[in-house]
């Protein structure tokens, strides 16, 4: 089955085309394409994700995102002859009323889908939630107006299961203790964490999911950004933080920063050690809003004894860091070992953390069985990304669960 998937669910527009087999009980995937358009640098001004701004970005790139993909995957062929589908007055009616809030995708749309022949697909793959409603709404109208001339029919995707699925969809998923695995076995727990979500989640088996976990305020990825902020670094935070945070481990013992060697630092000269909240609670919910409270006051208190806060930096991002990291791998051991999970799967854009990726496998190889597996997706595969929604989609395509196009709805708070 070839999906061509569409994801625009934050502030990267993508659009990928995956070729999938295997059905339910061994799904692999072939990334034929995947193109994907970060607009960081667009929201770092106003230090994170403006929703309308990114709206407008996802109506202007999506088609040139669209022919990049088609081009990569060699589906672009052009169409020489005139295509009976789009001369109708009813085709173009029904485009202009689906498109008629994205009127610069309702332009480059008839400027350029009528000029390529449909592409050798099966199915259409769209996030529609969670996320940002404007954003989801862009890239539901774009699969929309797709299949309305293709004739094909629509996935509606959880942009979470994407991430539940991202880790199959390379060759760096491994079995920690005894090799490669090729098929994941059940029950697994997967932790998903992001700049909106931090979950904890049991997968029965592909498509049937329990939320066992969740964060009751800030998400990992929320902390990252605000603690970050807090301490004037660039947006987005966590890979700012991630980059001081291994400077530190680098220093030598001796190295010196401001008035202090990292010796002296590390005897705690100013106190500088963080809560890990919840990591001892009999559930599995996370709270990181404490942790940036405790943050807030640490600085202001450094800064009430004059001490120069950027000195100790690098210092403060490694415990920031290891905060989060301890608080994620404890509770995702804990519920591993409860619900005898033969399988671990890690996701989302904050597992791009090389110490998290890193300090989890030692986890697993330290505290659970010599037949359990680790699945870590590619870093590159972390961050939203269509090829991700083309590989969620075939999980529900093979059972054929479509949806009805006068149907599909962005759901910004839709539950996994």
């Amino acid at each position: 089955m070839i999906i061509l998937a569409i994801e625009t669910s934050c502030d990267e527009t993508s659009v990928a085309i995956v070729e999938a087999k295997g059905g339910l009980k061994n799904p692999s995937f072939e990334i034929l394409s995947n193109v994907v358009l970060s607009q960081i640098k667009i929201h770092a001004h106003w230090g994170g994700v403006v929703p309308m701004m990114a709206k407008r970005e996802h109506s202007k790139n999506l088609i040139p995102i669209l022919e990049k993909s088609l081009r990569k995957s060699s589906f672009l062929k052009l169409n020489l002859k005139p295509n009976p589908a789009y001369s109708g007055t009813n085709t173009k009616n029904k485009l202009q009323k689906i498109l008629e809030r994205e009127p610069e995708l309702l332009e480059q749309f008839l400027n350029f889908i009528p000029t390529i022949k449909p592409p050798k697909i099966d199915a259409i793959a769209v996030t529609v939630g969670p996320g940002l409603e404007p954003a989801l709404w862009v890239g539901v109208n774009f699969a929309k107006a797709l299949a309305t001339v293709w004739k094909k029919p629509i996935v509606a995707v959880n942009h979470m299961e994407g991430h539940v699925i991202a880790s199959r969809l390379a060759a760096t998923s491994y079995k920690v203790k005894s090799g490669k695995s090729k098929v994941v076995e059940f029950p697994a727990i997967a932790l998903l964490v992001s700049g909106g979500h931090t979950e904890l989640v049991l997968v029965k088996k592909w498509g049937d999911y329990k939320i066992v976990g969740q964060t009751r305020d800030d998400a990992a990825g929320e902390a990252f950004d605000k603690t970050a902020r807090m301490l004037e670094l660039p947006y987005p935070g966590g890979p700012q933080i991630a980059k001081q945070a291994e400077n530190f481990k680098k220093y030598p013992l001796t190295f010196r920063m401001g008035g202090w060697t990292r010796r002296e630092m590390e005897k705690e000269a100013f106190n500088i050690k963080l809560p890990r909240p919840m990591i001892d609670s009999k559930d599995y919910d996370f709270s990181f809003s404490g942790l940036k409270t405790a943050a807030l006051y640490m600085l202001r208190d450094m800064k009430e004894r004059h001490v120069n806060i950027g000195d100790f930096t690098p210092m403060i991002c490694h415990e920031i860091q290891q905060a989060i990291v301890d608080t994620l791998i404890a509770k995702t051991i804990r519920a591993a070992k409860e619900f005898n999970a033969e399988s671990v799967i890690l996701g989302g854009g904050v597992a791009a953390n090389s110490e998290l990726r890193a300090q989890m496998k030692k986890a697993v190889v330290r505290e659970l069985t010599k037949t359990t597996t680790l699945y870590l997706p590619p870093q590159k595969l972390t961050t939203d990304n269509a090829a991700m929604i083309g590989a969620a989609a075939y999980l529900h395509a093979v059972k054929k669960e479509f949806a009805k196009p006068e149907n599909l709805l962005a759901q910004g708070n839709l539950g996994l």
